[in-house]
């Protein structure tokens, strides 16, 4: 499925992310569809298996299976579907490295966030 179409989301990184990047889930993420923005990372939905691996090693507890995101951090949906829209499916976030963009939500957001 392309970015252009509906979209297929299973798990989401939240705001407790931003400007923390600990990378846990980048290291135990088997399909390598986690990739690195500047201030935050973001799970590839097309790239994602569902496994799930991310979210208990995350030490933050920013990661969420799309329909347990709390409602204060929806919009998070949104950033990952616009982080991807404009950089694409690589087909592996190890061998692009860190994007030095974000979604346009996660840059307005103020640096103490």
């Amino acid at each position: 499925m392309s970015l252009g179409e509906e979209q297929v989301v299973t798990y989401v990184i939240a705001q407790p992310c931003v400007d923390v990047k600990d990378k846990a889930c980048v290291d135990e993420c088997p399909v390598d569809c986690i990739y690195e923005g500047r201030r935050s990372v973001y799970i590839n939905p097309a790239e994602c298996v569902d496994c799930g691996a991310c979210e208990p090693v995350c030490p933050v507890e920013a990661i969420y299976y799309e329909d347990d995101l709390p409602e204060p951090w929806k919009d998070y949906l949104n950033a990952a579907a616009d982080f991807f829209t404009a950089v694409g499916t690589p087909g592996g976030a190890t061998k692009l490295g860190a994007i030095d963009t974000d979604a346009p939500m996660i840059t307005a957001l103020p640096k103490d966030q």
